[in-house]
């Protein structure tokens, strides 16, 4: 997965990466995004957007950015 920077969020040239995780286990994921913003600093609150899908964006306490994104389970 690729993203652009977001209209009013700053652009800092050398943190042009992001680690994603995407995934349907709510449980597993809600944790692990817990576990990433412990110490660090949250970007975008984990919460529901308008596709459906929970999404938020922080970068850990070793200044690595992650993207996560909590779908809905597959039929």
């Amino acid at each position: 997965m690729a993203s652009d920077t977001p209209p009013g969020m700053e652009f800092t040239p050398g943190t042009t990466m992001a680690v994603s995780l995407s995934g349907d286990d709510a449980d597993d994921l809600r944790r692990w995004w817990e576990q990433l913003a412990d110490g660090g600093t949250v970007t975008m609150p984990l919460e529901k957007q308008m596709w459906g899908d929970e999404f938020g964006m922080c970068v850990d306490r070793f200044g690595t950015s992650w993207m996560v994104d909590i779908g809905q389970p597959q039929a």
